[in-house]
């Protein structure tokens, strides 16, 4: 599988191909390519809006033109909301990003200057056509958002963590689980609280789901415990 090239197509500001790299390495792009940026490379406003994706900024090259910034690529999309009067396959993020997966050959997807988006030669040279399904009222995405829209859905098919698959620990065990509601049942029933007698069987059925309900781990069952013990046997001052 090749991952995309994101061609930047006469970027104006450094902080928007900053912010655009940042998209890019937040879902496993790290091939940016810069057509002719307005201000020059590399740019000083850029590495700040990055917030630590350094390595895209690092690996980054520039070309003069759109054509040898693709030269190399065997099928390009361009990014565009507007009819360009070019007779050209139109896909939706998710659609070009599917073809990307699987396909022979090395891709590239286009994206215009802040201001002015692509110009129709610019597109002309792609292959298919990128348009996001978009509010027709309200129709303006900046530079980073269509970046990270089509990264993301190219991410779908790449084995990314999320970040909180090892951060989690496991659920306790049922027996640890029916330890700290009989404990609590124990204390309860010492203070009275179930009553009256015909309601018992209801109140401890509303509680046992009141404690089943999250995935509590182990660690949390051993705190809620030493908080009944110390309920049950409440320390000298």
């Amino acid at each position: 599988m090749h991952a995309p090239a994101i061609v930047l197509v006469r970027p104006q500001l450094g902080e928007n191909i900053g912010k655009a790299a940042r998209a890019m390495l937040n879902f496993g792009l790290t091939d940016l390519r810069l057509v002719s940026p307005r201000d020059g490379w590399p740019n000083p406003s850029a590495g700040p809006a990055a917030s630590g994706a350094d390595i895209v900024l690092e690996r980054a090259r520039v070309f003069p033109d759109v054509a040898s910034a693709v030269a190399d690529c065997a099928h390009v999309y361009a990014t565009t909301v507007r009819k360009r009067g070019v007779t050209k396959p139109v896909l939706t993020p998710e659609q070009a990003a599917g073809e990307i997966r699987v396909q022979a050959g090395a891709s590239a997807i286009l994206f215009g200057a802040e201001r002015s988006g692509l110009e129709t030669d610019d597109v002309a040279i792609a292959r298919a056509i990128i348009t996001v399904p978009i509010n027709p009222e309200f129709g303006s995405l900046n530079l980073a958002q269509a970046v990270i829209l089509c990264a993301y859905e190219w991410s779908k098919g790449v084995a990314l963590v999320q970040p909180t698959d090892t951060e989690l620990d496991p659920p306790a065990p049922q027996a640890e689980l029916d330890g700290m509601i009989d404990q609590l049942n124990d204390l309860l029933e010492g203070a009275g609280y179930y009553y009256p007698p015909d309601r018992i069987p209801a109140t401890k059925r509303t509680l046992r789901t009141l404690l089943t309900k999250p995935a509590w781990t182990s660690q949390e069952v051993r705190t809620l415990r030493g908080v009944l013990s110390t309920l049950g046997r409440p320390r000298a001052r």
